[in-house]
């Protein structure tokens, strides 16, 4: 899979920086998000969502939810984007509903436990 790291972070021990070490390590495409790092992990990052090359099969978002619906338009305008998460922390009512509104119906739940890794 081509997976999007939204909040990827330079400190190995975020959750952000262990889910780009748990997807890398399944052989996935790593797309780390992080606006000012040039690598997470030793993997090329991109500042931005739109900066990202598609198509992405999964987006999975680390940030705080006031961050994650400055995100939402410019994941929806992409038109490549197949799943996104809201991992535990990363969700709130608004993020949901302006999630499911864009046509992006998220998935609440720990994505590095769905591929069957231990954050």
């Amino acid at each position: 899979m081509r997976i999007m790291v939204i909040g990827a972070s330079t400190n190995p021990d975020k959750y952000g920086s262990r889910a780009v070490r748990a997807y890398a390590a399944q052989g996935h495409d790593v797309f780390p998000v992080h606006p000012t790092a040039p690598t997470i992990r030793g993997i090329p990052a991109y500042p931005t969502v739109r900066d990202v090359p598609g198509p992405i099969d999964r987006v999975t978002i680390y940030v705080p939810a006031d961050i994650g619906l400055t995100l939402v338009d410019d994941l929806a305008e992409r038109g490549d984007v197949g799943e996104v998460w809201l991992n535990p922390g990363a969700e709130s009512d608004e993020l949901i509903t302006r999630f499911r509104d864009a046509g992006l119906p998220p998935i609440q739940a720990c994505s590095i436990i769905d591929i069957g890794e231990r954050p």
